[in-house]
């Protein structure tokens, strides 16, 4: 009966010890991986504020080819005249 009872505890104690063992471990992969995200997160912080100015000059890019289009469209129009005269 006494060996069972010791081997009852050794068999805790051991579970114990590997189960803290990979707790461990998976402690120290969870840093890493917090570690990672936190350089991936300065570095998005960094491309958005480098971004930043894309929308606004995006937007005016936009105006000045819808003028160019219309400009365009005026001119195919007066050539089309022009060719139609001659």
């Amino acid at each position: 009966m006494t060996l069972r009872i010791v081997l009852t505890v050794f068999e805790i104690a051991l579970v114990v010890i590997i189960l803290a063992y990979f707790l461990n471990k998976i402690f120290k992969q969870l840093v890493s991986i917090s570690n990672t995200l936190g350089k991936v997160a300065f570095g998005v912080r960094a491309v958005e504020t480098q971004c930043a100015v894309i929308g606004p000059a995006a937007d005016r890019l936009n105006g000045e080819l819808a003028d160019t289009a219309g400009g365009l469209e005026k001119a195919a129009g007066l050539t089309e005249r022009l060719a139609r005269q001659r």
